[in-house]
């Protein structure tokens, strides 16, 4: 039986449980593929009560017979892919000999990490959140077609020219702009020496690989990273991430024809969180927003920080399910809502006189919005760990009832817990 290739996309301000969703369907087909963001993004992946905390590595890293691949569209710092290989070998997974790696990929470099720093810092209080990992100057040097490939790594002989060109231009601006310390070009040259060596075995032609998989019908997962409402272009703009997020991206940053994505699968959590700076209209800052902090465990999985919690907000589910396409929703932790006397969904915006049905463009609106919500009543009886759709209570099946009605999408996947198996499956994103 063929299998559909399915992009696996956060609706959301991220965080919402795309790595469990992955490492869930990932049996089903031949290969998992990355295809943007770093090591900036965390999917965490509980399995018989061992968490596992992915950042690179595909999340279906962790079954064998699984091809995992790291697209061109994603950013590699190889010192964080060792570090994440080192855990898992340890564990006894065979990652080196499952895991490719697109030699276009652009490599982040020390200098990437000390801007990144730096400019925070510079910002103070207007600091847009980044994590600090130097993904944001790594996509800018790709854009100004300055950056260091994989590639590059490989050939030893160019590698040093390339490296000293490039950091006599950041070094300039870190020191005269900045106000930071220089970094020097011998310590960096010298480490990427050893990455590209640490590298070669696993580098192949990704788009070529995929695409074969895709004519034989042997199923492709393609994985996001981050949520719909970072996507530098589409998301709430300034405060968004550096890539694309969107379910298009995973033709171009893997390198395989849009006409082989067959399925977008939304992933969606039951309430809505955000972590970082930017607006958030249906941000809770009283002791619900604690409660559903406290139960879902909101931190994040890459850099410990609390996430901003609040209830689910459809006008931005509807924008991210029109910008991607998307066929089907996953809705995660239903069971962080259980034991509430009511629940509340935002079903629109106001801005002044103005009615909303949609997130609108920029932060600078979205900050404008006033959420207006429907109220359901609750449930009593623990949802957590329930593996059927009939075996929820009534009134957590109305929820999710009204949210597919109000989105527009059928609901395929539910998840009631961390753990792999604590898993609702309605349709099969993956089999015809």
């Amino acid at each position: 039986m063929a299998k559909r290739n399915v992009v696996v996309i956060g609706t959301q301000w991220g965080d919402e449980g795309k790595g469990k969703v992955v490492d869930w369907i990932a049996p089903q087909v031949s290969a998992v593929a990355r295809f943007q963001g770093g090591h900036n993004a965390g999917h965490t992946l509980v399995i018989n009560g061992q968490k596992t905390v992915l950042r690179l590595l595909p999340s279906g890293i962790l079954h064998p017979h699984v091809t995992c691949y790291i697209g061109n569209g994603v950013v590699v710092a190889p010192d964080a892919l060792q570090i994440e290989m080192r855990e898992l070998e340890a564990r006894s997974v065979d990652v080196k000999g499952r895991l490719k790696i697109s030699a276009a990929c652009p490599v982040v470099m020390p200098y990437h990490v000390a801007l990144d720093q730096a400019r925070e810092s510079k910002r103070g209080a207007s600091k847009i959140g980044t994590t600090g990992r130097g993904i944001g100057p790594t996509y800018e040097d790709k854009v100004a077609r300055r950056g260091i490939r994989i590639a590059d790594l490989l050939a030893p002989d160019t590698l040093s020219d390339k490296i000293i060109d490039v950091i006599d231009y950041h070094n300039f601006v870190l020191t005269n702009y900045l106000g930071a310390t220089m970094v020097d070009p011998s310590l960096v040259i010298e480490l990427a020496l050893s990455w590209g060596e640490f590298l070669r075995p696993m580098v192949t032609d990704v788009s070529a690989e995929l695409n074969q998989i895709c004519a034989e019908g042997r199923g492709v997962l393609f994985e996001g990273a981050q949520g719909s409402l970072l996507d530098i272009d589409h998301g709430t703009y300034p405060f968004v991430t550096s890539s694309n997020c969107l379910a298009g991206q995973a033709s171009a940053g893997t390198g395989v024809g849009p006409k082989s994505v067959n399925y977008v699968l939304g992933i969606a959590k039951a309430y809505t969180t955000r972590v970082g700076s930017g607006p958030f209209p249906t941000e809770l800052t009283d002791t619900v927003g604690a409660a559903i902090a406290k139960r879902g465990n909101e931190f994040g999985s890459v850099t410990g920080r609390a996430r901003r919690c609040g209830w689910l907000d459809v006008p931005a589910l509807k924008r991210a399910v029109e910008i991607n396409g998307v066929d089907s929703l996953a809705i995660m932790k239903l069971d962080v809502l259980d034991g509430f006397e009511e629940v509340k969904i935002c079903v629109g915006y106001t801005i002044g006189t103005t009615l909303l049905d949609r997130l609108p463009i920029g932060a600078e609106e979205v900050a404008r919005c006033v959420p207006a919500y429907e109220t359901l009543p609750g449930w009593a009886s623990p949802t957590q760990g329930v593996r059927t759709f009939d075996g929820l209570p009534k009134e957590a099946r109305e929820f999710l009832g009204q949210v597919q009605k109000l989105v527009g999408v059928p609901i395929s996947m539910v998840s009631t817990g961390a753990e792999r198996d604590d898993t609702i499956l309605l349709m099969s994103p993956v089999n015809y």
